[in-house]
């Protein structure tokens, strides 16, 4: 593999601070040298930048103990054709968006057509569907651009492409709320402050979804006066009166309501559920539909005249709105749009295992790794820079 200039990049002198290793030529022309007193410890031992064959040394970091990252320089698609398939647990990654600015060493979002933006990206992501284990996620950031005064769509442009063409399974559209934007000088439209997150898998089951690792911590259940409150302080009272003053519910009825009622009582009493909420026929509105065909709940509303809403006991789950600052770009020489390693957060935690490979097929300046790192996941980022590599190099060291 070359860089981009052509010349070859093994131990360099252009940046003294570089560290690249072939691991695996290493052990080739070493093999007469002694060996580690622990054969288990890890030969990856501090971040490592890669420059060719890719995939030996790929194979060796999967062996490895090591969670420091392993970069590797070169075009993504190339170095991507030589990972092994179904190699990959989890990948994430935000690509160069079409137009906004010029990237250290060029490449996609340069094109002069955006359809062939579109096309570059999803000829990417087909690698990505390769590589990805059945189990795997893949989590795409990307940002919409204008042409013409038109804004494109290209969020979903791609994101169609790949479920169409490709087979992914889109499991969820999530908005990044930015809260803050850029300067936006414009005077005939309103700011832009959000972007788009999509999560693929490539089965409809049996893909890794962690779902109790990123619920909200639940506020505890009270007794107060010998009674049961809930977390947001439902005792039971107020719907026992509700079923008492029913002229919508039977005699009939209105015993099953207070015997139902009494059961979850004894599940928020002992942790089962953390809360809960009661519909009572005519008293409140329904949840989603009244009709019986499109909602089960207005079905059983009508057969028993009552249902619950039960909060899970380990708190609730995150929605499709994330409020997350953008990383803080002022003190940045290089690297003008890296997204922030918060964004990686729930993604990595959820639908990572433990023991899983994070995979970012641009990974710039490396908020992935350093996402993945922390959470204690391996990862493998490629890029086409040598100086951001560079510089994600130096973010995973701090960490140390």
């Amino acid at each position: 593999m070359k860089s981009i200039s052509g010349k070859a990049l093994c131990k360099t002198d252009k940046h003294p601070n570089l560290e690249v290793k072939n691991q695996a030529m290493y052990l080739k022309n070493n093999t007469s040298s002694k060996q580690p007193e622990n054969p288990r410890s890890p030969i990856f031992s501090s971040c490592s930048i890669i420059n060719r064959d890719f995939s030996d040394n790929f194979r060796l970091y999967q062996s490895d103990e090591s969670i420091f990252p392993i970069y590797m320089l070169g075009d993504v698609t190339e170095v991507l054709k030589e990972l092994p398939t179904e190699s990959i647990d989890f990948c994430m990654t935000s690509p160069p968006y079409w137009g906004k600015r010029e990237y250290d060493a060029g490449g996609i979002g340069l094109e002069e057509n955006f359809n062939t933006y579109v096309d570059n990206l999803c000829s990417v992501f087909s690698e990505v569907y390769r590589v990805l284990k059945k189990t795997g996620s893949f989590w795409l950031n990307i940002g919409d651009s204008y042409y013409h005064k038109n804004l494109l769509g290209l969020p979903w442009r791609i994101a169609l492409s790949l479920t169409d063409d490709q087979g992914w399974i889109l499991r969820n559209s999530i908005v990044w709320n930015k809260v803050k934007g850029g300067l936006d000088n414009s005077k005939d439209r309103l700011r832009n402050i959000h972007e788009n997150i999509f999560h693929f898998v490539k089965s409809p089951k049996g893909y890794y979804y962690d779902i109790d690792s990123i619920r909200s911590s639940p506020r505890k259940t009270k007794v107060v006066n010998g009674s049961v409150v809930s977390a947001t302080g439902v005792t039971g009272v107020r719907y026992k009166r509700k079923i008492e003053l029913s002229t919508e519910l039977s005699e009939n009825e209105k015993r099953n309501a207070y015997n139902a009622l009494e059961e979850i009582l004894r599940q928020v009493s002992n942790g089962d559920i953390s809360d809960f909420r009661m519909i009572i026929r005519g008293q409140q509105r329904i949840t989603h539909s009244n009709s019986e065909k499109v909602s089960g709940r207005a079905k059983e509303l009508k057969e028993k005249g009552f249902y619950f809403l039960k909060y899970h006991p380990k708190g609730s789950k995150p929605s499709d709105v994330w409020e997350i600052l953008p990383e803080d770009t002022q003190k940045r020489e290089l690297h003008f749009a890296p997204y922030p390693v918060d964004l990686c957060k729930i993604p990595i935690s959820s639908t990572c295992p433990p023991n899983g490979i994070v995979l970012d097929p641009f990974c710039g300046t490396g908020s992935t790794m350093l996402a993945a790192q922390l959470l204690g996941r391996k990862s493998c980022g490629i890029d086409i820079s040598e100086r951001y590599l560079i510089i994600a190099k130096e973010r995973n060291e701090t960490i140390l």
